[in-house]
């Protein structure tokens, strides 16, 4: 009898102290690459313009400081908690976007889309916590109903508010695209009919084709289609090379001259003045010319490891509450890095968006941390019988 109830105790103990830590090493690790690539993509920028080559590097480590803190308190909470103040997690993002409007809006780089708040904020990344756990919340109250298309059209018309001032109050595309694309993916786990979906993933591929073929065939004359300059750069970088198309070409170039190993950490010439702002949305062409190909096919393969753990933590998650908190982070995560992937090899338009955890950016690794956070309060209450 004694053994047994000894047996049951140590069961009861794993269950409790259940941690995922290939995740925590996976985040860890990030965050010591980036900040070792932001060191490097900067260093030259930072030297030149503060005086100070390690400027850049100071201030992301500041706020990774910061994010891994506030990672550590919100892991030690239930995560239940949040499910009564995701309502004002909705309403608080639209209020911050607002306020980009006010005196303590900040305007950088031609682009209003941070507050002043004593710390540097930009409320696009508050919107996408505050939409994975709205909406988190929403599909769990919805129910069953949410297989409806009324209640999928609902939780659209939820998102629309948001993506919307994102996109005409902070001009910031890109993450108005992640923020509908977090919902759409979320509903898309929680519903089992997916022919809608298809549908409208054929009605977007048709669109964007056919904006195309009307850019290429001229039928949308040159002087009339400077609001799709970038489109038109993306397809012939090489004709615009001191304008639209100078970035983009100045990343190939460092993408290109890598190669399979790279020229050694710390030896790009890319970064001395050619790509602008290197440590922000081209990071990973300094990679690919510092590493190679063998060190950027790393960097996604970690990527896919994150987004490996966050599957099996949602699969084997509690409640669907738990579940659609790590689906919404994993879609957060996963359409980020596509994107920014994509940019950076001119897959599809130049748009301003980083790499997670790599790009320089102290609200975007303070959320991002607050979301791992999130996703490993969910590991903690998993059943180690379950895993």
């Amino acid at each position: 009898m004694e053994e047994r109830t000894k047996q049951r105790t140590q069961r009861r103990v794993k269950q409790e102290s259940y941690f995922d830590y290939s995740l925590l090493f996976i985040i860890i690790f990030l965050l010591c690459f980036g900040l070792v690539m932001i060191y490097s993509a900067s260093s030259y920028e930072a030297q030149t313009e503060f005086g100070n080559a390690s400027y850049y590097a100071r201030k992301q480590l500041f706020s990774t400081v910061l994010g891994l803190i506030a990672m550590f308190f919100v892991t030690m909470l239930d995560y239940h908690i949040w499910y009564r103040f995701s309502g004002l997690a909705y309403v608080v993002s639209g209020i911050l976007i607002l306020l980009v409007m006010t005196p303590l809006g900040i305007e950088a780089n031609g682009a209003r889309r941070w507050l002043n708040l004593g710390l540097s904020l930009q409320p696009a990344e508050v919107a996408k916590l505050g939409s994975i756990l709205f909406f988190s919340f929403m599909i769990c109250k919805l129910g069953k109903k949410v297989h409806k298309l009324k209640s999928t059209l609902l939780l659209l018309a939820l998102a629309g508010p948001i993506v919307l001032m994102i996109k005409v109050i902070t001009s910031n595309l890109s993450s108005a695209i992640i923020v509908f694309g977090i919902v759409c993916l979320m509903i898309f786990v929680a519903t089992p009919y997916y022919k809608r979906y298809l549908v409208l993933v054929v009605c977007a591929v048709v669109g964007v084709l056919g904006l195309v073929y009307l850019l290429v065939s001229g039928i949308i004359p040159e002087e009339s289609s400077f609001r799709f300059g970038r489109i038109i750069a993306w397809l012939n970088p090489e004709d615009y090379p001191d304008t639209t198309g100078f970035q983009t070409l100045q990343a190939l170039y460092a993408i290109g001259s890598g190669g399979i190993l790279g020229k050694g950490l710390g030896a790009s010439m890319q970064k001395l003045g050619f790509i602008p702002e290197a440590q922000n949305d081209m990071i990973f062409s300094i990679i690919c010319e510092e590493l190679g190909l063998f060190g950027a096919v790393a960097v996604m393969l970690l990527f896919l490891l994150m987004i490996w753990r966050f599957m099996i933590i949602a699969n084997n998650a509690p409640d669907l509450y738990g579940a659609l908190i790590v689906v919404g982070v994993m879609a957060h995560i996963a359409i980020q890095v596509i994107l920014n992937i994509a940019v950076v090899t001119n897959t599809i338009p130049n748009t301003g968006i980083s790499l997670p955890f790599i790009s320089y950016g102290g609200s975007s690794v303070m959320f991002l941390l607050i979301e791992m956070g999130l996703v490993l309060s969910v590991s903690r209450r998993i059943k180690l019988d379950n895993t």
